[in-house]
């Protein structure tokens, strides 16, 4: 009975992520699209080591952002094409924990105040998956303030 329970949790979550692993050759056109893109608009950006590209544009104060923090932001989502596919001008509550990888990433590097520009390849927003407006293998681009850190 363990064993299957085993199964029930580890199989669904070893299937999960492995359909959205990506070639290195993927991860690398991703890199050239993104890099071709900020040179295009002459902006600069950091590079993680997961492969976010990211700006802080306002430090804010305070403490840095946690995990099991919840977050009120503004933000704008766009594709590299300029297409702007959400945005939420007033400010909304949100869960860091439950965010795509590129915002719980982001989020842990921002204060109360915050600015930031980042752009995420696939693999760390909603990879092959197509999510409302938002087509599988999607590049992409946000601008966010952190309103307010609960």
């Amino acid at each position: 009975m363990k064993y299957l329970k085993f199964l029930l949790i580890i199989l669904p979550a070893a299937l999960f992520f492995s359909c959205d692993s990506y070639s290195d050759e993927e991860l690398n056109a991703f890199d050239a699209k993104i890099e071709k893109y900020l040179k295009r608009k002459n902006i600069e950006c950091k590079k993680s080591a997961s492969g976010l590209y990211y700006k802080i544009l306002e430090e804010g104060e305070g403490d840095f952002i946690q995990f099991t923090d919840k977050v009120m932001v503004t933000y704008k989502g766009s594709f590299l094409s300029g297409e702007t596919f959400d945005e939420q001008t007033e400010p909304i509550e949100l869960k860091v924990s439950e965010q795509i990888n590129a915002w719980k990433e982001i989020m842990l590097q921002l204060k109360k105040g915050s600015k930031a520009y980042m752009i995420a390849p696939p693999q760390l927003g909603y990879g092959g998956y197509e999510i409302e407006k938002v087509p599988p293998n999607s590049i992409l681009v946000f601008e966010l303030e952190v309103v307010d850190v609960m």
